[in-house]
């Protein structure tokens, strides 16, 4: 184990991909999707000269599940060699971007990759291992377009003696969202409510996204909503968490949409439109946390 790392280090500067291509042009039907998933109304992507969300910039370098060919042979020899070092778990831990102009439609994304660096051997509350970075340089039409860095951590998972005993991780609250978990504290579920053009907003935010305003109301929600959308989560294990178990974005009465968990329904049986109704679980001594249950009714036709 020694070794180990100067041979990980060794695969520092070598290529992660090279000469990939997207599998589309940019194109406004990923745009509308991308765009009606997310709730974002902004003219800049529809009309006769649309542009794409500059957060969409790492969607069009991706393979799907039959990936690239572009992919370089030493990733897997890295992964291999973490692997067999007993570092078999992965989990993506950030992102970075960098836009450097506007993507539009009918353009075709190309890109090169790099194995940017891999961390001496670090300590983490789901195990020991390793951060390993890699940065994609992106063009569009052969002109520079972005840079997309991407970090995870392959690691050794810690063994735990009872899964169920362990805490789950705390929000981090701020003096930008202290208000909304007071509220839950309370029992209730506070959105945001912009004072100057009534804009309902969550999570909590300094200002109004629509107009600018930095004034607001805190409004209670009702707890009525329905799934908007969700995904079922197997992998990675986490201690306090029991897979599969669904996670879920809820679109609230109010129009505001927020994630959460759902409980009083199998994970495999969680359906988009599915309506739910608020709860408040208890996951601590001191803490609980907004949930959602299915309505007994939906559960019982599904």
């Amino acid at each position: 184990m020694r070794d180990l790392y100067p041979r990980l280090r060794a695969f520092e500067g070598r290529p992660a991909a090279v000469s990939g291509q997207g599998r589309e042009h940019v194109n406004s039907s990923m745009i509308r999707h991308w765009c009606e998933a997310l709730g974002d109304t902004d003219p800049a992507y529809t009309g006769k000269d649309p542009i794409a969300p500059a957060t969409m910039l790492q969607a069009w370098t991706m393979g799907g599940l039959s990936g690239h060919t572009s992919r370089s042979p030493a990733v897997d020899e890295l992964f291999a060699l973490l692997d067999d070092a007993g570092y078999t778990a992965v989990v993506a831990t950030d992102c970075e971007q960098e836009y450097l102009r506007a993507l539009r439609p009918g353009q075709m994304i190309t890109f090169d990759s790099v194995i940017e660096s891999v961390s001496p051997r670090k300590t983490t509350r789901l195990g020991a291992g390793h951060f390993v970075t890699t940065r994609m340089e992106i063009r569009a039409d052969g002109e520079p377009a972005g840079t997309h860095r991407f970090r995870i951590l392959k690691y050794a998972p810690r063994k735990t003696v009872e899964k169920r005993a362990a805490e789950r991780p705390r929000p981090v609250i701020n003096r930008d969202n202290a208000g909304f978990w007071e509220g839950v504290a309370a029992h209730r579920l506070l959105f945001q409510r912009c004072d100057a053009c009534g804009t309902p907003r969550f999570p909590w935010l300094p200002g109004c996204g629509n107009c600018g305003s930095p004034e607001w109301t805190a409004v209670e929600a009702s707890g009525a909503g329905t799934v908007h959308s969700y995904v079922v989560m197997h992998h990675p294990p986490f201690p306090a968490f029991d897979p599969p178990y669904a996670v879920v974005l809820v679109e609230l009465a109010e129009g505001v949409r927020m994630i959460s968990n759902i409980i009083g329904v199998a994970a495999d049986r969680v359906r988009i439109g599915m309506p739910v109704t608020l709860e408040f679980l208890r996951v601590a001594p001191d803490q609980e946390l907004p949930v959602f249950r299915a309505v007994a009714e939906e559960v019982e036709t599904s």
